[in-house]
């Protein structure tokens, strides 16, 4: 091969990067949004933007934008229980210097956590975290300094505020400088 040719690659689609997630109605991610500004003040790190709190249900990462319907489809196909969540404390994880809101989570959010992951991967879809157990949690602060007061797995009581999911959806993420920015796809009710 001459010097001046470079060898050819084949063609990569377009990808977009998509997951599945809960998205709190406006009351629920202000408030969130507040618990967040004040844990970031409190402990350091940054605090998740109001516009980007989300709990997620399963992560897909790089989908060939060609399969994004057909991705929209299988989910359609997903049956599961509207349900409440109650979020009533913070938790810190220390090996990714993470702050997250959690609670005791309903039985109907595993049953689709559950369903949904076996749709996609019946389908050909590659979900990450297969083989990890679901750790549902609203993340609140990122980067939180290793110099901060919280140690490994300890969790800090708030007061509760209640969720209530009647849909999920597919969503879009667009890494840029000022963090990512979400473009939810399409809604998918729950019963």
């Amino acid at each position: 091969m001459p010097a001046d040719r470079r060898p050819e690659t084949p063609h990569r689609p377009a990808t977009a990067r998509v997951f599945f997630a809960l998205w709190p109605p406006a009351e629920v991610a202000e408030r969130l949004a507040e618990i967040a500004g004040e844990a970031a003040a409190r402990f350091g790190g940054r605090a998740t933007r109001r516009d980007t709190i989300h709990l997620t249900l399963a992560f897909l990462g790089d989908v060939p934008e060609s399969r994004l319907a057909e991705l929209g489809d299988v989910a359609a196909g997903v049956t599961s229980a509207a349900f409440e969540m109650s979020l009533d404390r913070l938790g810190f994880w220390q090996h990714n210097h993470l702050l997250w809101a959690g609670g005791e989570m309903p039985a109907a959010l595993d049953a689709l956590h559950g369903a949904l992951r076996k749709a996609l991967t019946s389908n050909g879809f590659k979900v990450d975290g297969t083989g990890r157990s679901f750790a549902p949690h609203v993340t609140m602060v990122r980067k939180v300094p290793p110099a901060c007061q919280l140690e490994a797995g300890q969790e800090i009581p708030m007061p509760a505020l209640a969720w209530p999911c009647q849909r999920f959806f597919l969503v879009r993420s667009r890494l840029s400088s000022a963090g990512s920015e979400y473009l939810i796809l399409r809604a998918f009710a729950l019963d």
